[in-house]
Parts: C-alpha cells; structure tokens; sequence
C-alpha cells in the first residue's frame, strides 16, 4: 500500500509542478507535514544533498524521499513517477507534432524557435564566459585547444584535465 502512496504522491508532484526541481518543494514539505514519511528536517537535509549532487533537484529529492520512506524499491517508484508526468506529455506533444509537422505555421514557428533557442544559449555561454574569465583560465583553454588538434582524443579527457587544473587552481587560491 505504501508503494502505490509514494507513486500517487511522486505522480502528483511530478504533474503540477512547474518551474524546476525547486517548485516540488511546497508539495514535498506538505507530504512531511501530511504524512510520517520523513520529517521537515530530513527534508532539509534531502534539498542540501540533492543540490550538491549531479542531476535535477526534484528527481534527486524525490530518490532521497523515497528512500528514506520504503528503501531502495521506493526510491525506484518516486524516482520513476516524479518523471512519468514529464514522458507522457513528451510523448503526446512528439505525436501531434508529427501530424502537424507539414502544417505551414506549425513549421514556422519551429523554423523561428530553433535560431532563438540557439541565441539564447550563445547569449547565457558569453555571459558566463565574460563573468569567468581569467588569464589561468584563458590559458588552459588555449593550451587545450591547441593540445586537441595536435593529439586527437576525447572531449572528455580533454574536460577532465580542464576541471582537474580548475581544481587546482581553485585550492592554491584557497590557500594564499
């Protein structure tokens, strides 16, 4: 019965709330105060190490929650019905997309959409460059760069060796 409550709940949270992993909270602390699944400080705790760890804050808190009220089994059913709202509504909106893709104003709103998405990201990218940057920082990135067309290898590696330098860098700063 406990499972078919955390996957009602998580569903429901997962359907209503808009905004990000953020605007589950008010739902989350009613169940705390609704329910003895978990206190309003162990939910605290859930929002302070789901903001810290890789993910989406409602999916990690939702796992955390689930855990911490049925074990392993509820965090795959949180976890699993915080997202289902999300795929069902892709789902849909995938289909009717393709009914209506030879739609002339369906295909110009998608051809306008497309080169705003992409202005938008270049805009938050320069932004977080011109607010970041360094001469360290500049460096590396040159240095890297430079490195990849001369030794062809993974992006990944080339980004770990920048986040492992960034890390160093940060602690001699630290330090001083």
């Amino acid at each position: 019965m406990i499972y078919l409550q955390l996957f009602l709940e998580f569903f429901h949270i997962g359907l209503f709330s808009f905004g990000g992993g953020y605007a589950t909270l008010p739902f989350l602390f009613h169940i705390a105060e609704t329910k003895d699944w978990y206190s309003a400080k162990q939910l605290t705790d859930m929002i302070a190490i789901s903001s810290i760890t890789p993910g989406p804050v409602g999916v990690n808190v939702a796992t955390f929650a689930g855990y911490t009220t049925s074990g392993i089994l509820g965090a795959l059913i949180a976890t699993t019905s915080v997202i289902l709202p999300s795929i069902i509504i892709v789902i849909i909106i995938s289909k009717l997309l393709q009914q209506f893709k030879h739609n002339p104003y369906v295909r110009s709103v998608i051809y306008t959409i497309k080169p705003a998405g992409c202005g938008l990201l270049a805009a938050v990218g320069v932004n977080m460059f011109l607010n970041n940057i360094n001469l360290f920082g500049m460096v590396l990135f040159v240095a890297l760069l430079i490195l990849s067309f001369i030794k062809k290898r993974d992006p990944l590696f080339y980004l770990g060796v920048s986040a492992l330098f960034g890390l160093l860098y940060s602690f001699v700063g630290f330090i001083k």
